[in-house]
C-alpha cells in the first residue's frame, strides 16, 4: 500500500506521516512498523521506542502530535486488535494521547490511544485475509472502540466474504 501511495501525485513535502503504533524493538528490527514507512516520501515522525525512558518518550511524542489528524490509517488483526489495542489490554482505556501496551506477541508497543484516533477527521482500516472475517463481521473486541462515523474499511474478498458481502 505504501509503495502505491508513494507513486501517486501527492505534494509530499506538505505531508507529515506519524506512526499510530510501534513495537518496542531496536531500529531496523524486522518487527518494526517503521520499516514499512521507508517507501513513503515526506517527513516521518517515528515513535521513540528505543528511548531509555519509554514513559517520558510517550509524553514527548504526545506533545509533538498535531491538534487533529486528517486521516489515521489502521490495520486489524484476527482478534480484532487495531493500533496495538489488543484484547484485555488496559491501554485501550488510557486517556493520555500516547501510551504503552502490555506485552503482545512478545513485544511491548507504543500506541496512540482512542481519543486521538477517534479525534481524526477520518479513519481508514485496511484488512485482508479470511482470518479477519469474524472480527470484521462482529465489529467486536478492540476495533469496536474505533468510531464508525468517517471510518472507511477496505477489506479483500476473504476478509469481507464472511461479513455479509462487505465491510461496515
Amino acid at each position: 500500500m505504501f509503495e502505491v501511495l508513494a507513486a501517486l501525485d501527492v505534494p509530499w513535502k506538505h505531508v507529515g506521516v506519524w506512526q499510530v503504533d510501534e513495537r518496542v524493538a531496536p531500529d531496523g528490527d524486522p518487527d518494526r512498523n517503521a520499516n514499512q514507512l521507508a517507501a513513503l516520501p515526506g517527513k516521518h515522525r517515528l515513535m521513540p521506542v528505543t528511548a531509555n525512558d519509554l514513559a517520558a518518550a510517550c509524553r514527548r511524542y504526545a506533545r509533538a502530535l498535531p491538534g487533529r489528524f486528517d486521516v489515521v490509517h489502521l490495520g486489524m488483526g484476527d482478534d480484532g486488535h487495531t493500533a496495538s489495542w489488543v484484547p484485555d489490554d488496559p491501554v485501550i482505556d488510557r486517556a493520555e494521547p500516547v501510551a504503552l501496551s502490555g506485552v503482545y506477541q512478545g513485544r511491548i508497543r507504543m500506541t496512540l490511544t482512542p481519543p486521538v484516533v477517534n479525534g481524526a477527521r477520518a479513519r481508514l482500516i485496511l484488512t485482508f485475509g479470511a482470518g479477519k472475517a469474524a472480527a470484521l463481521r462482529s465489529w467486536d473486541g478492540p476495533v469496536s472502540r474505533v468510531k464508525r462515523t468517517a471510518t472507511v474499511v477496505f477489506a479483500d474478498h476473504a476478509a469481507a466474504g464472511d461479513a455479509g458481502g462487505g465491510a461496515r
